[in-house]
């Protein structure tokens, strides 16, 4: 039988004339977006907030028009589903929670796509700029 998991997170973007994306290096080394764990009782908003402030610091609000879903397999047997929101920082200092994060890093479009580990990142990141842009659709997809 498959187990599923499910994690939410956020692009998070700041400066909207050039914005700058926020990118975390996880202590395996891969690079992504803020993300964890659904807690019992959390939307999938209240997740991705905890999340980002747990990992990084900071303070976010999520624009919830931008939802994107991103579904792969981690092990064997294992399900996993990623919701991502836009996010955007309103307070707190950027410091990474040791346990989990060694790095984060603010980051234009173009570094942002060289520095994440997994196409399907580059993919959601590059719906968060179109969407920034107003070239994609807001209707949110699963």
């Amino acid at each position: 039988m498959m187990k599923h998991e499910k994690s939410c997170g956020a692009v998070v973007v700041r400066n909207a004339a050039e914005p700058e994306y926020l990118l975390v290096r996880h202590l395996d080394g891969h690079w992504g977006f803020p993300k964890g764990h659904v807690e019992a009782g959390e939307t999938e908003e209240e997740t991705a907030k905890r999340e980002i402030r747990e990992e990084t610091g900071l303070e976010t609000e999520m624009d919830p028009r931008f939802r994107v879903v991103d579904t792969y397999s981690p092990k064997p047997g294992v399900s996993k589903d990623v919701v991502f929101f836009l996010g955007r920082p309103v307070s707190g200092t950027l410091r990474p929670q040791p346990e989990e994060i060694a790095e984060i890093r603010w980051c234009a479009l173009r570094e942002a796509r060289v520095l994440l580990t997994f196409d399907s990142s580059r993919n959601i990141l590059d719906e968060a700029a179109g969407f920034l842009s107003g070239q994609t659709p807001t209707v949110p997809r699963n």
